[in-house]
């Protein structure tokens, strides 16, 4: 029985080669592909329309208009210059960057706050686009669909307890795929081919690899570059980057870095975590632009995420999550979210919370990871309409029933003043006049980062390291 099934699956992939087979823009051999370009294009632009409504869009039209050029103009001169290609930059403190199917391309503030110039940016772009026209997601997501039928398989819920408890679907989970080595090499080679096609630097791909590195070691502005975590092995990655220096003719120094224009656009941009989206006090979460509060019980782990607030529990099997799903009255978006397959309720309120309209309900659900049991409320307030999700697995919900229904009922309007005026860290330029070490410069014009934050703005190390006269240099408030 083994054989025959082995049998049959090999005839399956080779039946599926067969007939889904197209040539690679890049290399121009024939390669596995289940998905034509047409479906590439609109599986993409699908959840570029997601991630930029979840995470929302940097609001500087001049650096969104400088970002975008520089991505089209080497997007245009690729192998697959007539895709749809966009390029946008995230209101996220993440150091990352990441491409989708068909040409969607972001990079994030945070990544973009220790750029020195533009041709560090190019060779991200490069990179970036290199996994498109190479058809590295489309190669992923075919491999994937041919072993497991991922792009036809749905959860058992498709609705909010699916989300956040985590289950497979085929969401951006599938878009984010970490790439092979081979494929991170070969993003790193058209990245690096674009780059000096546009006559930029190519040594700034090198210098951002030494960046990421630092901002890894020291944890940069508390997080781990996620373009780290999923471009690995970065020592390599420099070896690799002298290895293409070493093989090219150009002459480097006739070349672009185009400091002075790229570190302009960077002048007021948000550094490390807004807290107008946003931040926690404690166990309470208070957001000032929306203007409101919650509470989360002592002692859970949050996390402030581009779609939902979300606090789980010690032991790791209970969590509480607050998002805004839409603007539909509570008893309709409760209705919507109790009538979802495999969801059985309990007792439902219509009372409200802190005299704000409001529904609830108890329930249970069997979850591809198992049996889940908890609570539903959603609240009216300032014109939207919260989703206050608490819930953990059925053994331990008993437990938490006091934890959740005290945090439900905590949300209400934010008064505090000096919270509602909590504003975010912005990068400050400053140009020098004269050779200042990094510990002079910080000492002349104090940041609110620590100095070796200012030295990797700064592209240089901490201390003694010196930043030049005339120059451009970031410091923070």
């Amino acid at each position: 029985m083994a054989a025959q099934m082995a049998g049959r699956a090999g005839l399956a992939v080779a039946l599926a080669a067969l007939v889904g087979c197209a040539t690679n823009p890049v290399t121009g051999r024939r390669e596995l592909s289940l998905i034509s370009e047409s479906q590439e294009i609109q599986m993409g632009q699908q959840y570029a329309v997601e991630v930029r409504q979840s995470t929302g869009l940097v609001p500087d039209s001049a650096l969104q208009q400088y970002v975008r050029a520089i991505g089209l103009r080497m997007a245009r001169a690729s192998e697959r210059p007539n895709l749809p290609w966009s390029f946008d930059v995230l209101d996220d403190p993440a150091v990352n960057a990441f491409a989708l199917p068909g040409g969607s391309i972001f990079v994030t503030r945070g990544i973009l706050g220790y750029m020195q110039n533009e041709a560090e940016l190019a060779t991200v772009l490069g990179h970036e686009i290199g996994h498109v026209t190479a058809k590295h997601s489309v190669q992923q997501i075919s491999r994937a669909q041919l072993a497991q039928g991922l792009l036809g398989v749905g959860s058992i819920l498709s609705g909010e307890v699916a989300a956040v408890a985590g289950i497979a679907s085929q969401g951006l989970g599938v878009l984010f795929l970490k790439y092979g080595r081979d494929a991170e090499t070969q993003a790193d080679d058209l990245g690096f081919k674009y780059s000096l096609a546009d006559n930029y630097d190519v040594r700034a791909m090198r210098s951002m690899f030494e960046m990421l590195g630092r901002v890894s070691s020291a944890g940069g502005a508390g997080k781990l570059p996620q373009w780290l975590s999923t471009h690995p092995d970065p020592e390599n990655r420099v070896a690799k980057t002298d290895q293409r220096l070493a093989g090219i003719t150009t002459d480097l120094s006739k070349t672009k870095l185009n400091r002075d224009p790229f570190v302009r656009h960077l002048d007021g941009l948000v550094y490390g975590e807004n807290p107008r989206h946003g931040f926690f006090a404690g166990e309470r979460f208070n957001h000032p632009d929306l203007a409101f509060r919650f509470d989360f019980p002592a002692g859970w782990k949050t996390q402030n995420q581009p779609s939902a607030v979300v606090g789980v529990s010690p032991n790791q099997d209970g969590m509480i999550a607050l998002s805004i799903p839409g603007t539909e009255a509570p008893d309709q978006a409760l209705a919507k979210f109790l009538g979802q397959q495999g969801i059985v309720v309990g007792a439902t309120s219509r009372s409200a919370i802190n005299g704000f309209p409001a529904a609830q309900a108890d329930f249970q659900a069997q979850t591809q990871s198992g049996a889940v049991a908890g609570r539903i409320a959603f609240v009216a307030y300032g014109g939207s309409t919260y989703q206050l999700l608490a819930y953990a697995t059925a053994a331990a919900a008993p437990g938490y029933q006091t934890a959740f229904q005290q945090s439900i009922q905590s949300f209400n309007r934010l008064t505090d003043q000096a919270a509602l005026a909590r504003q975010p860290n912005r990068i400050r330029l400053v140009r020098l006049t004269r050779d200042l070490t990094v510990d002079e410069f910080n000492r002349q014009y104090p940041s609110t980062v620590s100095v070796t934050a200012v030295a990797f703005l700064n592209g240089v190390g901490a201390g003694t390291d010196v930043l030049k006269a005339g120059s451009w240099a970031k410091r923070v408030q």
